[in-house]
């Protein structure tokens, strides 16, 4: 895609980039939160330490977030490039990943070991992910971000697609096994990324409606909330449907499931593209719109085939709110800042996250999806209530 002037409007082999260290992203935690519990009780620790490690992890990352994202625009500005520290945290979180089932085989003399080292790579995985994903402002004009924020979507659409077809397969790998693959996939990734100039922007590129003026410190809250409220709504909302499903009467929910992020794989292009058109802001209300519809229709539902058409709606909601968030808080900083803006966003999803998992998830069908319609509307009232 060009502009007038002939400049390219969306670098796609740098957003491509991106895309595989958010795959490796998602496999990684995938892999992780498949072994977690076997991995605790392998050592004699309780299953719910699980719980407590989640909740303590989210917490770190939301301190965290931010201030990696802001050290990276430091890096940024006073070395001319942010990726030394990318390259830095995935290989870190590499070592960190392979480090936990090394744990594991050395057994009940490395036991005390174990919750630390689970710890570590959450933390490690904190140093690169703002950073690595803040790139995505340098590579798109404005206008355009949510179309190339899309391609990030759509990987996670299929790694989240494939999660019940091949959690069978990556279990009876072997925690030891699993975990390799996940440490070679986050080292591809880097390598890859460090590959296709991930320094290059497209010219002139205002990522940011705010491009020559100073932070305005009222929008960081605004980002926050966002993120927090998307984070919440999607939790409940994709935790609550594979239930509502059960209550049809159908017995393979997680089919179900599949279907839907095929939906949010399929349709994140095409919606990239409709935001591109109507505007990133009026594409995400419509997604919580339409999330919010999806939410009250799946209380309600009575057969298996009324659940696959609020999959396929879930589906294409998904995809018009995650092709726009992140695009969204980049508008909310300079592009000098364009860290600090993505790691707020983030550090609000895991902030609300670790609160949720301290004061438990088994929350009633009903309660959880009203709480989700409560959290888009949330986020919507954000998007609505602060320009730039």
């Amino acid at each position: 895609m060009e502009n007038a002037l002939g400049g390219r409007r969306i670098l796609w082999l740098q957003v491509l980039g991106l895309a595989m260290v958010q795959g490796s992203i998602s496999l990684t935690w995938v892999i992780y939160n498949l072994y977690l519990d076997d991995l605790l009780l392998t050592l004699g620790f309780s299953a719910g330490l699980a719980t407590v490690l989640l909740v303590i992890e989210n917490a770190i990352g939301a301190v965290m977030e931010p201030l990696m994202g802001t050290f990276s625009d430091q890096r940024q500005r006073w070395v001319g490039s942010s990726f030394p520290l990318i390259a830095l945290g995935m290989i870190v979180s590499a070592v960190c990943f392979l480090a936990i089932p090394l744990v594991v085989l050395g057994g009940a003399s490395l036991k005390a070991l174990l919750p630390f080292a689970l710890v570590a790579w959450a933390l490690a995985m904190t140093i690169f992910r703002s950073p690595a994903l803040s790139l995505l402002g340098r590579y798109a004009f404005g206008a355009d971000l949510p179309q190339a924020a899309s391609l990030l979507t759509m990987v996670g659409g299929v790694t989240r697609a494939m999660v019940p077809l091949v959690s069978g397969f990556i279990l009876g790998l072997g925690p030891l096994a699993a975990f390799s693959i996940g440490t070679v996939v986050l080292l591809v990734a880097a390598l890859v990324l460090g590959q296709v100039q991930p320094n290059r922007s497209v010219s002139s590129s205002p990522s940011s409606s705010v491009v020559n003026g100073q932070l305005q410190w009222a929008n960081l809250p605004w980002i926050f909330g966002t993120g927090a409220s998307v984070s919440v709504g999607l939790r409940l909302l994709l935790g609550s449907f594979p239930k509502a499903v059960s209550a049809t009467g159908f017995g393979r929910p997680e089919l179900i499931m599949v279907v839907l992020f095929v939906v949010v794989a399929l349709s994140a292009l095409p919606c990239g593209q409709l935001a591109t058109k109507l505007g990133n802001r009026k594409a995400m209300i419509f997604g919580f719109g339409g999330l919010i519809v999806a939410t009250g229709v799946t209380s309600v539902m009575g057969t298996a085939g009324a659940a696959v058409l609020v999959a396929i709606a879930i589906g294409i909601a998904f995809s018009l709110v995650g092709n726009g968030t992140l695009p969204y808080a980049l508008s909310m900083v300079p592009p000098t800042k364009a860290g600090l803006g993505t790691g707020l966003y983030f550090s609000g999803g895991a902030a609300a996250m670790s609160v949720l998992g301290s004061i438990g998830e088994d929350l009633s069908l009903t309660v959880s999806l009203v709480v989700a319609a409560i959290s888009f509307a949330a986020a919507a009232g954000c998007i609505v209530a602060k320009q730039p």
